[in-house]
């Protein structure tokens, strides 16, 4: 394009609704500029359409990452078969009776997992974010025994000896905001840098699933 050329943006004022598969331009102010905001929620879009799921599982002393038998939870595992991948969007815990063993916990997981996890017990809950909405691809345990042991942890928070009146803990939440992707096969859980013994906390998990 020469110093001459020019090029020109259509663009129209004030909001539209459109269908799916729709064509549209690029909306602006009446003031000519662009208009480029989050016009809901963060994960309105996922959550409407049916695509995000949150499980809750209460766990006692959690087991140590490298630890395959008794991992959870919650313990996702996205099935061979799925056709999607599971994005972890973020966690949550509350604390009901501490720990003996000081310890962070965090998000572990691994491949290889080309059968339902062994010795599960079952998930407290499950729910799909969209209230009504229908059911995961992935299913959700409290704990199980995968095939391998975590191979990493990534940590997001930590749980103390102190008695719960005293602990500084407050809230306990954190987002992953889909950093973490578990594929078909694999799965991911919450779990602990140590098992953290005598510890009972309600562990939530949040992800999205999407088509691959």
């Amino acid at each position: 394009m020469s110093s001459l050329d020019t090029a020109q943006v259509v663009t129209k004022v004030g909001p539209s609704y459109s269908a799916d598969g729709s064509l549209v331009t690029p909306r602006a102010t009446k003031e000519g500029a662009f208009v480029v905001q989050d016009l809901h929620g963060r994960y309105y879009e996922q959550a409407a359409r049916g695509k995000l799921y949150m499980s809750r599982a209460i766990v006692t002393a959690p087991v140590i990452f490298t630890t395959a038998a008794g991992t959870g939870g919650p313990l996702l595992w996205n099935p061979p078969s799925s056709g999607i991948n599971a994005a972890i969007i973020a966690v949550g815990f509350g604390v009901s009776v501490v720990t003996t063993v000081a310890a962070a916990l965090g998000l572990t997981g691994a491949a290889g997992q080309t059968s339902a996890p062994g010795t599960t017990t079952a998930i407290d809950s499950v729910a799909n974010m969209l209230v009504g909405g229908g059911s995961p691809a992935c299913t959700t345990y409290r704990v199980g025994t995968p095939t391998n042991a975590g191979t990493f942890l990534m940590p997001l928070a930590d749980v103390h000896t102190g008695a719960l009146t005293v602990d500084t803990g407050g809230v306990h939440w954190a987002e992953v905001g889909g950093a973490l992707v578990v594929p078909p096969g694999s799965w991911c859980s919450i779990s602990s840098s140590a098992t953290a013994t005598t510890l009972v906390a309600q562990l939530g998990l949040i992800w999205e699933e999407i088509a691959v």
